[in-house]
């Protein structure tokens, strides 16, 4: 076959055919890992100038310095680890004592006790409310942070919306450039919000009504278990899945066993020796970390749920003071 035989022929029947295809935007991905810090010029002026220093990018580094989600990464890891030294001592208090002692009114002396170190003026500020209130509100502003960065990375100055109107396809919303949640930041929300509960209920909802949190111990919450059996239980239980689970994870992700635990692999190398091995250490790791997060668990249950929940009723006058206290919240 000869050269004019092969270029007379329509362009489909050759085997170099070009299709004319539409085109389409680029979606945002959804992922945690932020990217580098664009220029206040556009998308296409701002490209070529990235410096070789945003390959740093995922813990915040920008071309000049860090950035603020390098410092509210940390902000976020160093709040978490001041709240795990109030929380191992509220685990021994609430927990490891009454399992041992196998009484809530032997193990009241150490739960005031403990209170010395961790509800005096000074000390319940740093080591419970402002951790807290730093951590959540940390994890907040790396979600909005990451949003923004995605938004302007893949649609530039126009809002997505107004991009998939330009382009004429559906694709574009504002979910798209949501980063992804992951378990450990979902476990967090619902860990937030019963924490909260649980803070106004045991220390706020006292303050507000008799001024002080002087009688508000393991029998207070005995007594709520006894009267509200259904709600008490329920709420526990979730504020010690998702705690536990919470703090056992983000201990993971911050010693790095998380990045390599689970079932699926991120970039395959495509070698199928290679990648099976890889597949067995990250289940490993994934079995490992959620069995030391229901081992914490179950061994809280078991002093809080199996002792302090079947404590019984308080009787007289400090038991009528508890349904007080009780009365003021809705449902109770």
């Amino acid at each position: 076959m000869d050269d004019h035989a092969l270029h007379s022929r329509p362009p489909q029947a050759t085997f170099l055919s070009l299709l004319e295809l539409d085109p389409t935007p680029m979606e945002c991905p959804n992922t945690e890992v932020a990217l580098p810090p664009l220029s206040d010029g556009s998308l296409s002026d701002s490209t070529p100038s990235l410096k070789a220093s945003s390959t740093a990018s995922n813990i915040g580094l920008s071309g000049s310095g860090h950035g603020p989600i390098y410092y509210l990464t940390r902000i976020q890891r160093y709040a978490s680890y001041t709240f795990t030294l109030f929380s191992a001592l509220h685990l021994a208090t609430t927990s490891l004592i009454p399992l041992a002692a196998r009484s809530v009114p032997a193990s009241e002396s150490y739960l005031l006790l403990a209170r010395e170190i961790y509800q005096t003026p000074l000390s319940e500020p740093l080591l419970v409310t402002l951790p807290v209130l730093a951590h959540v509100g940390a994890g907040i502003a790396l979600r909005l942070l990451r949003r923004a960065h995605n938004r302007r990375r893949y649609h530039g100055d126009k809002p997505p919306l107004a991009t998939a109107a330009r382009t004429g396809t559906g694709t574009g919303t504002v979910r798209d450039c949501w980063p992804a949640v992951s378990w450990i930041a979902a476990s967090g929300y619902v860990f937030a919000g019963v924490l909260g509960a649980h803070v106004f209920l045991n220390r706020a909802l006292p303050l507000l009504v008799e001024g002080d949190s002087a009688n508000i111990g393991l029998a207070y919450v005995a007594h709520g278990f006894a009267r509200h059996g259904a709600t008490s239980w329920l709420a526990y239980a979730v504020l010690l899945g998702a705690g536990c689970g919470h703090m056992v994870w983000g201990w993971a992700r911050w010693t790095g066993l998380a990045q390599g635990a689970g079932w699926r692999l991120q970039r395959p190398t495509g070698n199928a020796l290679a990648d099976r091995a890889e597949k067995k250490r990250r289940r490993r790791r994934l079995f490992a970390v959620n069995a030391v997060a229901a081992a914490v668990a179950a061994v809280w249950a078991a002093g809080g749920l199996g002792i302090v929940a079947r404590g019984g009723e308080t009787l007289g006058w400090v038991g009528t003071l508890y349904d007080g206290l009780y009365s003021k919240l809705p449902g109770f």
